[in-house]
């Protein structure tokens, strides 16, 4: 879609000062960014038809042409917690009261130079935004102001992450692309409900029910694009851990005084135009978690929580696999349909 590099701005500064909140299956990464990647189950390594190669292969926009392409993500899941054993006076369940999310997010891309297309993706990663209400343990109407995790008052955190890519594309060759997309990160983070583990955290007073904190950070993500054929294209890129501020406010909860970077990922992708009305693709990734303390570090492990070193939540680095379709039905309609399998990356001696 044509547009002024005007309007992309504008629409630029609008995103940046919404509240995203974003929920995915792909651990706490979106399982996709960019509308017409989501309705392939986030397959877009090794596509082409959108702006949003800042947030999926920096190298795509070189074919993508000049276009604006925005869109807004309803996302309502459903969320519940419980647990059962022996010590049946704290056993119980709840559900979460927050639901209904809507995301936007927004990519532009605008051949300049020659072979050189620059463009920029916003978009969003983080969600895990749960309010879990207190008194819903078995111990009685006495303990009603108790949570699940016997601790005062209702229990729940809420993450977001705001990604602003810069994206520049270079066609060495007619058939393919190599880009870079540096990326720049504003994260917000609350947590409430904890004090039942004050006892377990380097200071008690950082742990829990301290409000909204923030940080800013900066990584890079690299991608290549290969039209290998008229209708076999291929893909890759790699993302940088995201370098970020501590959240010094909960500096008795994450490992590091309050350390939160954002994992590194990388992953291939493969586009077949099957048929003229019909492109089949898939893509695989894999996300580091494992490789941030805060998160990937053994709940079990020595040390208080928020020391250096000290206990994280137990993630485990995860593959993913996605398959996607495209039915071009007409010039105004076409459907997608797609499926995303992953590994579940908290272990169940870390819930």
């Amino acid at each position: 879609m044509k547009s002024l590099p005007l309007a992309a701005s504008s629409l630029t500064l609008t995103l940046a000062l919404t509240p995203i909140r974003t929920l995915a299956t792909d651990g706490y990464f979106s399982d996709g960014y960019g509308i017409k990647s989501k309705g392939r189950a986030g397959v877009a390594i090794a596509q082409t038809d959108d702006a949003f190669g800042g947030a999926n292969n920096p190298a795509t926009i070189a074919f993508a042409g000049e276009r604006l392409d925005f869109g807004v993500d309803w996302f309502r899941p459903d969320r519940s917690a419980s647990r059962s054993g022996p010590a049946a006076l704290f056993n119980g369940s709840v559900t979460s009261g927050h639901e209904n999310f809507f995301i936007p997010e927004l990519a532009y891309a605008r051949p300049i130079l020659g072979d050189l297309t620059l463009g920029i993706s916003v978009c969003g990663n983080g969600g895990m935004n749960t309010d879990y209400a207190p008194g819903q343990l078995n111990l009685g109407p006495g303990a009603s102001g108790l949570n699940l995790l016997a601790g005062p008052g209702h229990l729940g955190v809420n993450l977001s992450q705001l990604l602003v890519a810069p994206t520049l594309a270079w066609k060495p060759t007619a058939n393919q692309s190599i880009g870079i997309a540096p990326i720049l990160a504003y994260q917000r983070f609350k947590a409430y409900g904890l004090g039942a583990f004050s006892a377990l955290s380097q200071d008690a007073t950082r742990l829990t029910d301290v409000g909204l904190d923030q940080s800013w950070g900066t990584g890079v993500r690299l991608g290549y694009y290969l039209a290998a054929t008229d209708t076999i294209a291929v893909g890759a890129q790699y993302s940088s851990p995201v370098f970020s501020q501590r959240f010094e406010k909960y500096s008795g909860l994450f490992a590091g005084n309050g350390a939160f970077d954002i994992p590194q990922s990388t992953g291939i992708g493969l586009s077949w135009q099957a048929l003229p009305s019909l492109k089949a693709g898939v893509d695989y990734k894999w996300i580091d978690y494992a490789g941030v303390d805060a998160v990937g570090n053994s709940s079990s492990t020595a040390g208080r929580l928020g020391q250096p070193g000290g206990p994280g939540f137990g993630w485990r680095s995860i593959s993913v696999i996605k398959f996607g379709t495209d039915w071009k039905l007409s010039e105004a309609w076409t459907l997608r349909a797609g499926y995303s399998y992953n590994q579940n990356p908290i272990r169940s001696e870390d819930v």
